[in-house]
């Protein structure tokens, strides 16, 4: 669960913190769980809606811009050059906003109605924010594919 938070978090301290908040939350709410699918996802759940709960009491959403349009992005098939340490660093990297709505849309399947709901913004931001994300991210990824491109012709 720790990597569910430092997915959501912006640095290694506010990650942990997200996971004992969530941990109290689970052990609190333990009786509530209906055995109707599995511990893990219960679980993780719960870590995902806290984490977001504490993001949005710290308000990295007052600066997101609302209803901007939608740009689409081509695909960048980059993603196989790169391991999921690299990967997770550039999602890490993102603005809170963008990194929270990516992981939620992207990694954890949530639709931007919910993450609308679950983030108190409307789906035009969710779905920008989205854009944003994947859009820096691509330039992310094709920045360090460069890189390592002129690493290899160096040699």
């Amino acid at each position: 669960m720790m990597v569910v938070c430092k997915r959501y978090a912006g640095s290694k301290q506010e990650a942990e913190d997200f996971l004992q908040e969530a941990f109290i939350r689970i052990y609190d709410k333990l009786h509530t769980y209906q055995h109707s699918g599995s511990l893990e996802g219960w679980v993780r759940r719960v870590v995902v809606h806290t984490a977001l709960n504490k993001l949005r009491s710290r308000k990295y959403y007052d600066d997101m811009p609302e209803d901007l349009p939608v740009q689409d992005h081509t695909h960048v098939d980059v993603m196989s050059e790169f391991g999921e340490k690299e990967l997770m660093k550039m999602i890490g990297d993102l603005p809170a906003g963008y990194r929270t709505v990516f992981n939620m849309y992207a990694i954890d399947g949530y639709d931007h109605a919910e993450i609308a709901e679950a983030l108190g913004i409307s789906e035009g931001t969710s779905r920008s924010q989205l854009a944003k994300a994947r859009a820096s991210l691509k330039n992310a990824l094709e920045q360090q594919k460069k890189t390592i491109d002129r690493a290899y012709q160096t040699r």
